[in-house]
């Protein structure tokens, strides 16, 4: 299994054809084609199915794709790593975090970080869990800060928890449900959320459903932190959200909390990595920084 086998199949991927994949590597077709066969030599298992309706992967496929994504990616901070020794700079980390931590932590952690390392190239990530786990595992990310619930998680993920997390319920300023005091006052609510696996939100819907409430009646789902807020913002629709999101004075700008109502228990936020994989010597500074400007002592 070599790496210009593994660089091809992810190619293939990405390009969704072999001629893409060819173009974008400056090969010819025949020897795209050629890497692949030996790939699928190497593990003795077909890797792709070839129709008119194009590249398909097989479950042989799916697998070894996401392990040669982490495998290039691994390569790639080895290099990185080797090149920070030898006295390079330009050091590069990616890091997936959400909107609260974007807001409540990123500037000043940003700030800190840039002034010990003001070569290093930073990649941010804004995400919710069901990109964030992926993407740890194929290595597109080192680390990530988000909320999440450690006994959901993969085993390769390794969470170390930073703080707690309230949510709370907000609408716009002058929502005819802003004085409501219990959940019956809104049973026929409209809300915009992100229910996504692990998420805020669905906590609340479980814990909703787990206290005779009922699930909310009316959702919008939205995976767009940005969409949701506006919506929040302009119409009538409910949001579920961190509560030190709301507490900060820009982003609830237009947005009322609405207190007084019965909530689910905090969910724990944390740093998130491959477990067994130390983080780089880049990365482990800024990981760092959240941790410390993210707990309750900080």
């Amino acid at each position: 299994m070599k790496d210009h086998q593994l660089k091809a199949l992810v190619q293939v991927s990405e390009s969704g054809s072999i001629r893409a994949a060819a173009r974008l590597m400056n090969l010819s077709q025949s020897a795209l084609t050629k890497a692949l066969r030996e790939l699928e030599e190497d593990v003795g298992a077909e890797l792709l199915l070839r129709s008119y309706k194009g590249i398909e992967f097989t479950p042989a496929g799916r697998v070894l794709l996401t392990q040669a994504r982490y495998a290039l990616s691994a390569l790639s901070r080895a290099r990185n790593e080797i090149h920070l020794l030898q006295g390079g700079v330009g050091a590069c980390v990616a890091v997936a975090i959400t909107p609260m931590v974007a807001v409540v932590a990123l500037p000043q952690v940003l700030e800190t970080y840039q002034a010990s390392y003001p070569d290093a190239e930073l990649r941010l990530t804004e995400g919710f869990l069901t990109h964030i786990i992926p993407a740890l595992v194929e290595g597109q990310i080192d680390f990530a800060i988000a909320i999440a619930d450690p006994n959901d998680l993969p085993h390769e993920i390794s969470f170390q928890q930073i703080a707690e997390v309230n949510g709370a319920v907000a609408g716009r300023v002058g929502h005819p449900l802003i004085s409501a005091r219990s959940w019956e006052d809104l049973a026929q609510a409209r809300w915009v959320m992100n229910i996504s696996a692990g998420s805020h939100a669905q906590n609340l819907v479980e814990w909703l459903v787990q206290a005779g409430h009922g699930a909310p009646a009316h959702v919008v789902n939205c995976n767009s932190p940005m969409m949701m807020t506006e919506m929040m913002r302009r119409t009538d629709l409910l949001g579920f959200a961190p509560e030190p999101l709301l507490q900060d004075a820009k982003f609830s700008l237009g947005m009322k909390q609405i207190a007084g109502l019965p909530m689910p228990p905090p969910m724990a936020l944390g740093l998130l990595h491959l477990r067994g994989v130390p983080l780089s010597t880049a990365a482990k500074p800024l990981a760092s920084l959240f941790v410390r400007h993210l707990s309750p002592a900080g």
